[in-house]
């Protein structure tokens, strides 16, 4: 119905209280390093390499390639060296240390270059393409101009949820029901409310506010197995016409971002269902540069966990077992148009 909020699909458990994540600098949890190196295979593996400490008011959990930041009342949220993708993916990259960062490049058949820059933690800071002419194009910029980097708490932008002009079933779409042309205009669609000014990657992985300003894609027609984030090769096929739609928008414009969000249901510890929709993520982003050529450096994956629920039930679900594909280039920019 015109005019109509966006849809909220909050489920139990929120993203960490803005009380408990202030204690949180910019460095208080290590990120990868060399718990990134060491792969884990399965959600056991995971839970019993989990080393947990305590930072002021938070519960610090670092557990391989992750760090999750738990605050006083059970909400948490994660954070990953995105860089750990690219090595994954055994791309042809190069890491080195300028003071207190850390620059990862990738040299691209094409002879441009993707340049990651990372603080000494793994958070990233920039991502930029240089091209063969020694120009450079900055596509993400984590990094505050209107003062000091935030800390997590202030990082959470809260807004007014957009009015919705399209019928739901063209905000979220559905996968399964949808043909390439839909995908691929859901993808390329211009903010559905105005967006007030430019943010960085961090403010938009951690604002529900600020995402619901874009259309997304549910990725239905990829089902995890419960505790799992592995995608069978019988089911990768189905990325196709998703991989399509995202080729056909970064040959267009090449410094399209899009994010990769993993979900799960409720079943299970908040901890795990995070470390499981992350992880979910991940395995799609792969997917989609593994098979089906989408540049690593257009995509960028972050886990929810069960706090936006498809199906509002705290029981087995595999639709909410999924995972949402969504364009953040306005959001970075500031800018409200195609």
């Amino acid at each position: 119905m015109p005019g109509q909020p966006a849809p909220d699909r909050q489920g139990r458990r929120g993203g960490i209280g803005l009380g408990g994540a202030a204690a949180i600098g910019l460095g208080a949890a290590a990120i990868g390093g060399i718990m990134a190196t060491q792969g884990a295979n399965r959600l056991d593996d995971v839970r019993s390499r989990r080393q947990e400490t305590r930072e002021g008011d938070v519960t610090i959990i670092r557990e391989p390639g992750r760090t999750i930041i738990r605050g006083d009342d059970d909400r948490a949220v994660i954070r990953y060296d995105e860089t750990q993708r690219f090595r994954d993916l055994g791309l042809d990259t190069r890491s080195e240390r300028r003071g207190d960062e850390n620059v990862t490049i990738y040299n691209r058949p094409d002879g441009t270059q993707i340049v990651t820059v990372t603080d000494a933690e793994g958070r990233l800071i920039r991502r930029s393409r240089r091209e063969r002419d020694g120009g450079e194009f900055v596509m993400i910029d984590n990094v505050r101009r209107d003062g000091p980097q935030a800390r997590f708490a202030e990082e959470v932008v809260v807004l007014p949820p957009p009015q919705l002009r399209i019928p739901r079933e063209r905000y979220i779409v559905d996968a399964e029901r949808a043909d390439e042309r839909l995908i691929y205009e859901t993808i390329t669609a211009p903010p559905v409310a105005p967006v007030p000014r430019r943010y960085t990657l961090d403010e938009v992985r951690y604002s529900p506010d600020l995402r619901a300003h874009m259309r997304s894609v549910d990725i239905d027609t990829i089902n995890f197995d419960s505790g799992s984030w592995t995608v069978t090769p019988d089911q990768a096929g189905r990325l196709r016409v998703i991989a399509q739609a995202v080729r056909q928008a970064v040959e267009r414009a090449p410094n399209e971002v899009f994010m990769v969000e993993g979900h799960t249901d409720a079943v299970g510890a908040d901890v795990d269902n995070l470390s499981l929709s992350d992880r979910r993520a991940q395995s799609v982003a792969e997917i989609l540069t593994r098979d089906f050529a989408i540049p690593a450096e257009n995509l960028t994956t972050q886990g929810y966990g069960e706090q936006y629920l498809k199906v509002q039930t705290q029981g087995d679900s595999r639709e909410n077992r999924r995972v949402t594909l969504r364009r953040i280039t306005p959001l970075l920019t500031g800018q409200n148009q195609q």
